[in-house]
């Protein structure tokens, strides 16, 4: 059998790895989706109460509405905002619907790598078909062979840790009992039972942690909620974009955000400790947790900690592919000066497609968020050009996929460089974009006012995507 005849296995049914399947279809070719989870968007399905900042006509992919449309599927109005649960419920689960026995669903990828040849082996190796280990639901295993892989797994399931190193902190684990890394969903009468009346303390400067900020405000104002705050830990100190773009921000919604979290903070809801990077977790007497920075700095004790600061690629399971990913942020290397976030804090991501995607693997493509690897502010859009480029080469029309064209909306916050304050940096600018105030606790006081509105990127997808983390100054 020829390897053009067997199909291209996509990992992760969300929106991209599906997006995927769709163009991959438009173009003639045989998809094989694998879905970890239960149901298409199954990650997505995680943080159904946190709603994207981008709209519905902003995250439908346009071969996906195609594939839709004979289904009598409509979209919907394309100027609101959707829910996670909304996104996975009316566009997703109808898409994979559609894709019919082309998705399965409860089938994890355990490894990937050429028929007959390890990582090592030159001979022949261009010349045989991928080889897919998939581990099923039922506990079945599954040798696949396919043409090409579209990785488009994300990383949800890998969140980073509070650890100021990138490594859990000392006694992080041990402490798991009262820490999340998640978005709390406080309709949830279990989780609002976690955080009404208590200390959280906060973790992360990007988008998601604008939300929590402005959760556990609501919370704090409803009746149940008396004795809520917040005490929100920033690895940078406080300056002109630590809450994004605000209305210069071309996303509305994403700059609301910002705007949110500002309005938390002014409102007394939440304190703001900066320059802290976590070394270690302790309990008190009382069982509460007390973050250690590496200063030695103690902060007053918290009930329960939230830690947002982004997400990991899991590149286990493709540990026999030759990868050519960047050294810190495990995504290709071509992408990867796109979107450093220690050359850029934000802004635009220059328009790229296949051949900044490709590997000296032919025929494998990691797309979406995992594309990313650590860098945050990814968007859906991004993703549904990724593939439609990466099918068109896959197809064999170079003119098109190299015809990329994608314009992103600007965040309204300035490109200076770094993840790291300096003290250039604070001497030049004395509070602009990166500047570093001494570490200290403080209460804020601003007189913009805004609604937690959008909390999310419009990114979240795959078989394990998620909704990222990260924002101008990440954490």
């Amino acid at each position: 059998m020829s390897v053009q005849q067997y199909p291209v296995v996509v990992i992760g049914a969300g929106p991209v790895g599906l997006a995927a399947a769709a163009h991959l279809t438009e173009r003639g070719l045989d998809p094989l989706v694998l879905e970890a989870g239960p149901s298409a968007g199954s990650a997505v399905r995680q943080w159904s109460h946190v709603r994207l900042f981008s709209t519905w006509g902003e995250v439908v992919d346009p071969a996906a509405e195609k594939l839709l449309a004979p289904t009598g599927w409509t979209r919907p109005d394309a100027s609101a905002y959707p829910s996670g649960g909304d996104w996975a419920e009316h566009y997703l689960q109808p898409l994979a619907d559609a894709l019919g026995e082309r998705v399965r669903y409860g089938a994890t990828v355990t490894g990937v790598s050429r028929a007959g040849r390890d990582r090592v082996v030159d001979a022949d190796r261009e010349s045989r078909p991928f080889t897919v280990h998939v581990r099923y639901a039922d506990g079945r295993e599954e040798r696949l062979l396919a043409r090409a892989v579209i990785d488009a797994s994300g990383t949800w399931t890998i969140p980073g840790p509070a650890g100021g190193d990138g490594l859990p902190a000392l006694g992080e684990r041990a402490a798991a009992d009262r820490i999340a890394y998640r978005v709390p969903d406080l309709a949830d009468p279990a989780v609002r039972a976690r955080y009404a009346g208590r200390r959280t303390a906060v973790i992360g400067s990007g988008a998601s942690a604008f939300t929590a900020l402005a959760y556990l405000a609501d919370l704090a104002r409803s009746e149940d909620g008396e004795g809520t705050h917040a005490t929100w830990i920033l690895r940078r100190g406080i300056s002109g974009s630590t809450f994004g773009g605000g209305e210069a921000d071309q996303l509305p919604a994403r700059g609301a955000l910002g705007l949110a979290a500002k309005a938390a903070v002014d409102a007394g809801y939440a304190d703001a400790v900066t320059g802290f990077r976590t070394q270690a977790v302790e309990r008190d007497g009382d069982g509460r947790l007390v973050l250690v920075g590496e200063d030695g700095r103690r902060l007053e004790p918290v009930d329960q900690v939230i830690v947002l600061t982004g997400f990991r690629p899991d590149l286990s399971f493709l540990s026999e592919l030759r990868l050519n990913l960047d050294e810190r942020l495990q995504a290709p290397v071509e992408l990867a000066p796109l979107i450093d976030p220690n050359v850029h804090s934000c802004g635009t991501v220059y328009p790229h497609g296949h051949r900044e995607l490709s590997h000296p693997e032919p025929g494998v493509y990691l797309v979406g968020m995992k594309s990313y690897g650590r860098a945050p502010t990814f968007l859906a859009m991004t993703g549904y050009e990724q593939v439609r480029s990466t099918a068109a080469a896959l197809a064999g029309d170079l003119e098109s996929a190299d015809r990329v064209e994608l314009t992103l909306p600007e965040t309204g916050v300035c490109g200076g460089a770094g993840l790291f304050d300096t003290p250039e940096a604070a001497e030049a600018d004395g509070g602009g974009c990166c500047a570093a105030p001494a570490p200290e606790l403080v209460q804020l006081t601003a007189t913009a006012t805004a609604t937690a509105t959008a909390p999310a990127a419009a990114a979240p997808a795959g078989q394990t995507e998620q909704s990222p983390a990260g924002g101008c100054c990440g954490a």
